[in-house]
């Protein structure tokens, strides 16, 4: 196992179990501003019950921490980041583009996909700033929880 990706006082590392209940803190608190900037704020659902319907533990999962205490995660493929969470009081202190950047970093194929809801301009601009393209606006059912429709922006980075 590697040790870890070291940005100041960020060190990014592998998912432990131990680190389970903050990253529930962590995702619940961030979705529903995601939810929220995306007008969809009725589709909120716990980590508890997302991970499972949305496959979380299928992807390679890592979190961030600083100054010692986990402050986002993320989880990705070999073709795209499909989950990134910071906790709210730990936004834009350089953890999500940390762990973008240390996604990129494993991730051996390109180009490399992600979707942002439509309205989720903090989320966007992030992946803009460590060069994601925006390819199209799509819509369709939201995983984990198809009663709602969704429009997202899907992004790629080929380098």
């Amino acid at each position: 196992m590697e040790e870890g990706y070291n940005v100041g006082t960020i060190e990014i590392r592998e998912y432990r179990d131990a680190d389970w209940e903050r990253l529930c803190a962590i995702h619940d608190a961030a979705r529903k501003i995601e939810l929220k900037n995306a007008g969809l704020e009725e589709a909120f659902l716990p980590l508890v019950v997302a991970a499972g319907r949305e496959d979380l533990f299928s992807y390679s999962l890592r979190v961030a921490q600083l100054n010692g205490v986990v402050a986002g995660f993320c989880a990705y493929s070999q073709e795209e980041i499909a989950w990134l969470y910071v906790a709210p009081e730990s936004m834009r202190k350089g953890i999500g583009r940390a762990l973008v950047q240390d996604a990129l970093e494993r991730i051996e194929r390109r180009p490399v996909y992600l979707e942002v809801l439509v309205g989720n301009e903090p989320a966007r601009k992030l992946y803009a700033s460590c060069g994601f393209r925006e390819e199209s606006i799509e819509s369709g059912r939201m995983p984990g929880n198809e009663p709602f429709t969704v429009r997202v922006q899907a992004m790629a980075r080929d380098f």
